[in-house]
């Protein structure tokens, strides 16, 4: 009797044991629990929403509405608006997702800071639709920030960057450009320094001096004042009142007045004694300091003169090699053309190295400054033909005693002075022009 309880007890045993060990083998062979997605608080699309309004704690609300494809703050002030900084607050909420789900129903909204919130943002959609965010105070652990939507009882606890993102002052979403245009709208510019007017206009190549005089114009320096212009900042860390001071009692550099498809605006620079630079602009309200980090360009970019806007290549085929040249000094008379990659002179074929060596000179041919008087007839006659053929400058070269020489283009009356070693690399090219090596015979 004892022997058979002992057996059934020994079955049961080896019965459990079994069931243990497959339980154990079955959980092995399961697939992982899913791991749920995060819980959406809110989702905003950017496209959609017509309006926004930030408050932050203490403060006014800020309510930026889009006006056409432009967002601009509509209170407490009128005042054109950081598209950038808008763009970021939506891209926040496109969705904004929670960490977890800290009450289903919460009694008290005051616990988590969120009955007088650090922050509210109200987006406002083309449906009409309003989703207001509330963002309340940090956790304890300090990593995440407590968030509520309202008519939501629900709080949830949030990326802490959230708060960051969404705490943005009336001055974080001006735009603090001095003029807020847009550079390709553009069309016409008027500089005013030192009692000398310069005008550009807009041409389809790049730009066109028109006053004092039309001018070849350095199309590169004249973009660069326009970006400056348009790409200067107000610093907000200096109060407008202290800004007009300091402006008053500044020394003035120049006047820009630009029009464009939205109209004329105009900007005023001055700069202090300790170089510091303030600016009243007709497009906002106010005058400004000059932030730091673009202060200087802009103030180097107004500063220049009507000859540095002035084109001193003397020729302009560019980075491509011209078609044909023709050269004139003396008693000597070349001629050479181009045609794939190689250069012939009366049929037979020149060195590709000096040949191009002649191209290089030609196109550093520039001058050191503009006169006005000096040049009365030729010693050296240039003529590039360039662009399929298509165009055709030729240049008068006289020169003088000491090497330097004075050069003029035929499609113009301005007179570019060369110095000796600009002249000296262009007829050293000439003289070290040399024959194509012979073909290997096979």
């Amino acid at each position: 009797m004892k022997f058979r309880g002992l057996l059934i007890a020994v079955v049961v045993l080896l019965a459990l044991g079994g069931l243990l060990y497959w339980s154990n083998r079955h959980k092995e062979m399961e697939p992982p629990p899913t791991v749920s997605k995060s819980t959406t608080i809110v989702r905003v699309t950017p496209a959609d929403v017509t309006s926004l309004t930030v408050q932050q704690k203490g403060q006014a609300p800020v309510t930026v509405a889009r006006q056409g494809s432009q967002w601009r703050i509509t209170a407490p002030q009128q005042y054109p608006a950081d598209s950038s900084t808008v763009t970021a607050i939506l891209t926040s909420l496109q969705p904004l997702l929670a960490d977890q789900v800290v009450e289903d129903k919460t009694a008290n909204l005051a616990t988590f800071g969120l009955a007088d919130p650090a922050v509210t943002v109200a987006v406002t959609s083309k449906n009409n639709k309003t989703d207001k965010v509330l963002v309340g105070d940090d956790t304890p652990a300090g990593s995440d920030v407590y968030v509520a939507l309202a008519g939501d009882p629900r709080v949830f606890t949030a990326a802490s960057y959230i708060k960051t993102s969404l705490s943005k002052s009336l001055d974080d979403l001006r735009d603090k450009r001095l003029l807020p245009v847009a550079s390709s709208s553009v069309t016409t510019m008027d500089l005013t320094r030192k009692g000398q007017e310069i005008a550009f206009g807009r041409v389809q190549n790049g730009w066109q001096i028109q006053k004092p005089k039309p001018y070849r114009t350095d199309t590169f320096q004249v973009d660069d004042l326009l970006e400056q212009a348009v790409g200067a900042k107000w610093d907000p860390a200096v109060a407008v009142a202290d800004a007009t001071k300091d402006f008053a009692k500044a020394t003035p550099v120049a006047t820009l007045k630009i029009t464009g498809s939205s109209g004329t605006d105009t900007l005023e620079v001055r700069k202090d004694k300790d170089n510091d630079y303030y600016a009243k602009s007709s497009a906002i309200a106010g005058t400004y300091k000059v932030d730091s980090t673009v202060a200087t360009a802009l103030g180097e970019a107004l500063a220049r003169g009507l000859d540095d806007f002035r084109n001193k290549q003397l020729f302009d085929f560019g980075y491509n090699d011209p078609d044909k040249i023709e050269y004139r000094a003396g008693a000597t008379e070349l001629v050479l053309t181009h045609s794939g990659n190689a250069w012939t002179s009366n049929g037979k074929a020149i060195d590709t190295d000096s040949a191009e060596q002649v191209v290089t000179a030609l196109r550093d041919l520039a001058a050191a400054k503009f006169v006005d008087t000096g040049y009365t007839k030729p010693d050296i006659e240039v003529t590039v033909t360039s662009g399929g053929s298509k165009k055709v400058v030729k240049v008068g070269i006289q020169t003088a005693k000491d090497g330097s020489a004075i050069a003029k283009r035929d499609d113009g009356p301005s007179l570019y002075s060369l110095d000796s070693v600009t002249l000296e690399g262009l007829t050293s090219a000439v003289k070290g022009l040399k024959p194509a090596a012979p073909a290997r015979k096979k």
